[in-house]
């Protein structure tokens, strides 16, 4: 449905830090900067993209935005949190668990404030 998400930085290298770490604990690959300098991640057909804002204000988080990635277990979730609070995020909500539907959880702010949620496919 979607070709791809932005979301807004303030700060492009310390997204990059965070990014490709969290995206490393799941098998994806580092995020490369355009001709543009927005800094893309690619996987299959979709995109995250993180930019400065254009109109020149500070990049500010979605109030009520989560932007969830699938991972492919239980571990590849543990290893996302854990890559993201080590390079700057701040885990949030309840820690790393399954829900009744048989999915595991986990959220995460990126450095920017952005609400994260990686999750296994829910198996009820």
């Amino acid at each position: 449905m979607f070709t791809h998400v932005m979301i807004g930085s303030n700060d492009l290298e310390r997204a990059r830090a965070f990014y490709d770490a969290t995206f490393a604990a799941l098998g994806g690959k580092p995020g490369e900067m355009d001709a543009r300098g927005r800094l893309i991640y690619l996987h299959e057909n979709g995109r995250l993209m993180i930019t400065k804002p254009i109109d020149g204000n500070p990049a500010t988080a979605a109030n009520g935005g989560t932007i969830g990635i699938v991972a492919a277990s239980r571990d590849h979730v543990l290893a996302w949190h854990e890559a993201g609070t080590a390079n700057g995020g701040t885990a949030i909500e309840s820690p790393p668990a399954e829900r009744p539907n048989g999915a595991f959880v986990a959220y995460l702010r990126d450095p920017d404030g952005n609400k994260l949620t990686a999750r296994t496919q829910a198996t009820k």
